[in-house]
């Protein structure tokens, strides 16, 4: 008897402990990563240069887009993916034959397509209030090579679940798992 309350009382103490690391945490959906997907070329064309991210929406209406923008280029600075890559909003002075970018579409339409975010049709859905809720594509050309939601609950670009949405939401959409990697220019997949 006394042992079965001891073990009552230990599995309440672990639910209080999860439940706000639950709270926490982001939601990453379900990812897809196209034929053509090779972490090394993103690898080369990122590591030691500057890297576009396009945003479309505004995750926070209270704030005004610019300085949303702003405050969140650091926030994605510091949860970068591995190459030594520096984030920017700037679009290139000429445009790059294949042209790469990361996408992120805040509020986005539920029937909102990858392929057409890339060829720059994008449309948004209401925001959610206190909710960073985004669709991220990584693009080459009309082409995209990797495509994911995330969401977790937040009330500015600062909220530190923020950066680990981010720090999460990199490590999907710019995988370097082995499974994803053509083998000797023979793609086994």
């Amino acid at each position: 008897m006394i042992r079965l309350i001891w073990e009552a009382r230990i599995a309440a103490i672990a639910a209080v402990i999860a439940v706000p690391a639950l709270a926490c945490a982001a939601t990453i959906g379900g990812v897809y990563y196209a034929p053509q997907y090779d972490y090394t070329d993103f690898w080369s064309v990122s590591d030691n240069k500057a890297f576009q991210v396009v945003l479309e929406g505004n995750p926070f209406p209270n704030m005004a887009a610019d300085e949303m923008a702003q405050r969140l280029l650091p926030v994605m600075q510091i949860a970068k993916p591995r190459p030594n890559l520096t984030f920017t909003y700037a679009k290139p002075a000429e445009m790059p034959r294949p042209y790469y970018r990361l996408v992120l579409v805040f509020d986005y339409a539920n029937d909102l397509r990858a392929d057409a975010v890339c060829e720059g049709k994008m449309r948004t859905a209401p925001p959610a209030p206190n909710l960073f809720k985004l669709f991220a594509i990584y693009c080459r050309n009309d082409l995209a090579l990797s495509q994911t939601t995330a969401w977790t609950p937040a009330s500015s670009p600062d909220d530190p679940r923020v950066q680990q949405l981010f720090r999460e939401l990199f490590m999907v959409v710019f995988t370097d798992s082995q499974a994803y990697r053509p083998q000797n220019n023979f793609d086994r997949r």
